[in-house]
């Protein structure tokens, strides 16, 4: 069981929907993390709810929400959530069990030396990582790099992060950052934009053949277009201010 900054106290936060196979295994790898697992149930269907049930007489903490409100939302309540309980920073990880546990005590052990730093994943992808998803992120990344007017965002997609709790519900109250899948993106650019430190973290992701996406293609993407958009026209609007900090800020802020 690793150890951690006791002046802290974070968590483990998982949005879930429907994935009532996936989610049993990821808590059994996160549990050797050993730090509080908190689930978000985003109106799963009898079978997943049952699942979570079942997580949560082990032991691990569900929020259930009355209807699928989306990953966004869930993980906005999930940290709302998080903050009640007294927990000062949560490690989001997916629930259909892509991403390796064992990359994710270096994103915990940040807490000793940057504890206000939000910690990024960047994937490290196997060969099953289907070639569109692969070369298709690449669209979001340099939207992300011209709207930051910086490449200190590695990857703005990957399911795994270190959030700051408090500060970063500070900032969901005036800008909520969409509720579905817009939001993992448009969190870290108004985090940026904010003057919050980042650094990026790898993480290995694997593809199962069996895995469950709930990407809604066009909805998705014409809500990630009108994001982009959104946020170009805002970094416009505070585009002296951006390059004024990127002349004067220590290079020390954001770490690879």
């Amino acid at each position: 069981m690793a150890e951690y900054c006791t002046k802290y106290s974070p968590c483990v936060l998982i949005p879930v929907y429907n994935h009532p196979a996936t989610v049993g295994p990821v808590c059994e790898k996160l549990a050797a993390l050993g730090i509080p697992l908190l689930l978000v149930d985003d109106g799963c269907d009898a079978e997943c709810a049952a699942e979570l049930d079942r997580l949560a007489e082990q032991g691990h903490h569900l929020l259930r929400l009355a209807y699928n409100q989306g990953k966004g939302a869930a993980v906005r309540a999930g940290l709302a959530h998080a903050q009640q309980l007294g927990f000062t920073h949560a490690l989001q990880v997916d629930a259909d069990g892509q991403h390796a546990s064992d990359d994710l005590p270096a994103f915990l052990a940040e807490l000793d030396t940057s504890p206000e730093t939000l910690v990024i994943g960047y994937p490290r992808y196997d060969a099953s990582v289907p070639k569109i998803r692969f070369y298709g992120r690449y669209a979001t990344h340099v939207w992300v790099w011209i709207n930051t007017l910086s490449l200190d965002i590695r990857d703005s997609m990957c399911g795994v992060r270190l959030y700051p709790v408090a500060p970063l519900n500070h900032l969901l109250e005036r800008h909520a950052c969409g509720d579905r899948m817009t939001f993992d993106t448009e969190v870290l650019v108004r985090w940026h934009w904010a003057g919050g430190a980042v650094s990026n973290q790898p993480v290995r992701v694997q593809y199962p053949d069996d895995g469950v996406s709930h990407y809604a293609l066009w909805r998705d993407n014409r809500q990630i277009a009108a994001m982009h958009t959104r946020l170009f026209f805002g970094m416009l609007g505070r585009l002296p201010r951006l390059l004024a900090r990127r002349f004067r800020q220590p290079s020390s802020k954001v770490r690879p």
